[in-house]
């Protein structure tokens, strides 16, 4: 009989193998014996799994344990559990105990060093079947708990029904349970090693979950692969042209009585209206899953599960196919940066520190009152490579935007002198979050080709989007924060006082071939009273409108991918609230849909001249043709593509119109022809500009060259032009 003290910790849920237990097991005399902890059982019977005869019913002793010598039996042998429930139901079940282990021991070698690539496909819940038994193998890292059991919904939260087999190897504690099925709700129950019952754990590799406030991890399928088809692939290189539409899923649109929308509804309606703007590709804001709206979607808790706002993982499915079908990349922001201390979530994990630092001089964001990663721990390292890896294999995203770079480079992030812990060679960097994100990178750009990774970085951090055998982080592109900074400081400037801030729109041209870059007008521009990029520009309101417009076609016009956040699109007033819908009634106002329209001819712009986007990562590409005229605050350059083609940009940031200003040309063009003018009156402007028809170019000499082009600028306006 199983001794009082074993049997004491079974039934206390404390015991460390219960697989050492129960099921079967050898007596003394060579026969076997049968032990089973069924708290909810009134009677069990042992049965042959064959022959589905009984062959012994068991006692029970204490509190729904029951065990029984096996009659006639010296090997182990496939069984069943007929049970007879206080409830008053019965049925035949296989035992979780009656099964070998799950994993195999060079699995969780790989995984304790660091090699195991997918992470996924060995730990969390993963439904299977043995023989004729359907079931789901949980699997779950705590290496420095003294017991876990999986709870659910298939056995009433229990965590004396099914504690897990520890796998000292690497940590990992694991159980099959049979009979539990994809829908079921679990979590991990954990006792940590200094005793303590800690809160109901959610699955780190869930891939689905419950809608907060519950917090449950639901046994969900592993999507199938889904490789990056070639043409999509191409659509992300650096010659292609990249225009991004940033996009907060909950309130681009709201769902049925003011919900969320769900992923079919968004399918219906985002890509083909992003497309009809002519954007390449979509950005989602966080979609992973996360306990709080209001942090939208920074503050996941999901890493490898689509948020259940918008229904079941599968209809995350569609809507990438659907963005596709559109011709439309998907990015996908990405936070591998922190991560809240919700209870139910990493924090504490096992006990202790476990997926952070445990130094809070290390491990905790200031900024955003959350946990940082433990970069230098193999394992986290696994979890976070994985969840890249698996967004991008197995949901057939183009690429991952990655936030808060910056925050992770740094030790000294946000902290002052005394307050952070420099690196082991004495320096303010994170070498441990550099090397994961080389790490990051060169598995993307090796396992996954065509996809891309985007960094939100902050700093002048040197080769953030170079290669990583160059000494480079790996990044695809970089998001040019100091462009931005400038040229909206300089916007925000009355036309007046340009004159003294001409440099803020030059400056960016002095580095913008230091990294592959991105343009971003994004969500954190127009927020915490930052106001709408309406609000940001001064003057009346023909003037606004007028300045936005214009400022779009500077940033069309300049070297770099574009990135413009929803509902700037169409000048919303208001900034953005993400409890709210976009706007969208401001397009019945014509000159915000005269905005949306120069976005859409802006994009198309882009796409069909070659000479916009082919080398915007690359200095020969662009020449400055005016870029002192700070009296009249007018600027003016080529864009060009490496092939002969050529497009002039000239801006003017007054409201004044200006006939007859002359701009140095290449003098083997002859004449030019205007393609688009920010102050057409098609999209709410003066209509002041130089026709439709061609620009002689004059031998008059000009800026240094020996022909010229004689322009009409209109006021507050960004002109396009092309060989005629």
């Amino acid at each position: 009989m199983l001794s009082e003290a074993d049997l004491d910790a079974l039934l206390g849920a404390r015991h460390a193998d219960p697989f050492a237990v129960l099921g079967l097991h050898p007596a003394a005399d060579g026969r076997l014996w049968m032990r089973t902890l069924q708290p909810d059982a009134a009677a069990v019977t042992l049965l042959d799994a064959g022959s589905g005869k009984p062959i012994v019913e068991l006692t029970p002793r204490r509190e729904g344990f029951f065990e029984a010598l096996v009659p006639r039996r010296k090997n182990r042998f496939d069984y069943r559990l007929a049970m007879r429930w206080l409830s008053g139901g019965e049925g035949v079940y296989a035992d979780a105990y009656g099964f070998w282990p799950q994993l195999a021991e060079a699995e969780l070698q790989r995984f304790a060093a660091g090699q195991h690539g997918r992470p996924w496909e060995l730990l969390g819940a993963q439904a299977l079947t043995h023989g004729d038994v359907a079931g789901v193998r949980f699997a779950v890292w705590a290496p420095n708990a003294r017991r876990v059991s999986v709870v659910g919904s298939f056995n009433n939260w229990d965590g004396r029904r099914h504690p897990m087999r520890r796998r000292h190897e690497a940590g990992v504690w694991e159980i099959f349970v049979p009979h539990a099925a994809e829908g079921d709700l679990y979590k991990f129950e954990i006792l940590a090693a200094d005793g303590r019952l800690l809160p109901l754990k959610a699955d780190p590799y869930a891939r689905r979950a419950q809608l907060r406030p519950d917090t449950a991890s639901i046994v969900a399928p592993l999507p199938p692969a889904s490789p990056l088809p070639r043409t999509r692939a191409r659509a992300n290189e650096r010659h292609a042209p990249i225009s991004i539409y940033e996009v907060h899923a909950p309130s681009w649109r709201g769902g049925a009585n003011g919900g969320f929308p769900d992923w079919d509804q968004l399918a219906e309606q985002l890509p083909a209206y992003v497309a009809e703007l002519g954007f390449t590709h979509v950005q989602l804001m966080p979609v992973s899953e996360h306990p709080f709206d209001g942090s939208w979607g920074y503050q996941t808790l999901g890493m490898y599960a689509p948020s259940a706002r918008f229904g079941p993982p599968e209809g995350f499915a569609r809507f990438v196919a659907a963005c596709h079908e559109q011709g439309l990349g998907v990015l996908l922001d990405w936070v591998p940066a922190h991560f809240p201390a919700d209870a139910h979530g990493l924090a504490d994990f096992d006990g202790t520190h476990l997926y952070d630092y445990a130094d809070p001089r290390e491990g905790f964001h200031r900024d955003w009152n959350t946990l940082i990663y433990n970069f230098g721990r193999t394992e986290v390292r696994e979890f976070l490579v994985g969840s890249a890896l698996y967004w991008l294999e197995r949901w057939g995203v183009d690429g991952l935007r990655v936030d808060a770079v910056a925050s992770m480079l740094y030790r000294d992030y946000s902290r002052q002198p005394g307050e952070w812990i420099p690196n082991a060679q004495g320096g303010r960097e994170n070498l441990e979050a550099i090397a994961l994100l080389r790490e990051m990178n060169e598995r993307v750009g090796g396992e996954l080709p065509g996809a891309i990774t985007v960094a939100e970085e902050s700093t002048s951090f040197p080769g953030v989007s170079a290669p990583t055998y160059a000494g480079g982080l790996g990044f695809h592109y970089k998001w040019n924060m100091g462009w931005m900074n400038d040229t909206l400081r300089y916007m925000a400037e009355d036309p007046i006082n340009r004159r003294w801030h001409h440099d803020k729109m030059s400056f960016g041209l002095v580095y913008a071939f230091s990294e592959n870059f991105v343009l971003p007008i994004s969500h954190d521009e127009v927020v915490h009273g930052k106001g709408a990029m309406l609000a940001k520009m001064p003057g009346d309101e023909w003037q606004q409108f007028a300045n936005l417009r214009a400022y779009y076609g500077f940033m069309w016009g300049h070297p770099g991918k574009k990135l413009l956040f929803m509902g700037q699109e169409f000048a919303q007033r208001a900034e953005w609230n993400h409890e709210q819908p976009l706007p969208w009634a401001l397009l019945q106002d014509e000159r915000h849909a005269g905005v949306q329209r120069l976005v859409t001819d802006l994009n198309r712009l882009y796409r069909e001249r070659p000479a916009l986007h082919r080398l915007d990562c690359d200095a020969i590409g662009f020449e400055w043709l005016v870029s002192h005229d700070s009296e009249q605050s007018v600027f003016a350059w080529l864009r060009r593509d490496g092939t002969g083609q050529l497009v002039l940009v000239v801006c003017n940031f007054t409201p004044v119109p200006r006939e007859g200003y002359e701009i140095g040309v290449p003098e083997h063009i002859g004449a030019w022809r205007e393609v688009l003018n920010t102050d057409s009156a098609y999209y709410g402007g003066s209509n002041v500009g130089n026709g439709v028809g061609p620009l002689p170019v004059s031998d008059r000499p000009a800026h240094g060259r020996r022909a010229s082009l004689s322009l009409t600028l209109p006021p507050l306006g960004t002109l396009f032009l092309v060989p005629a």
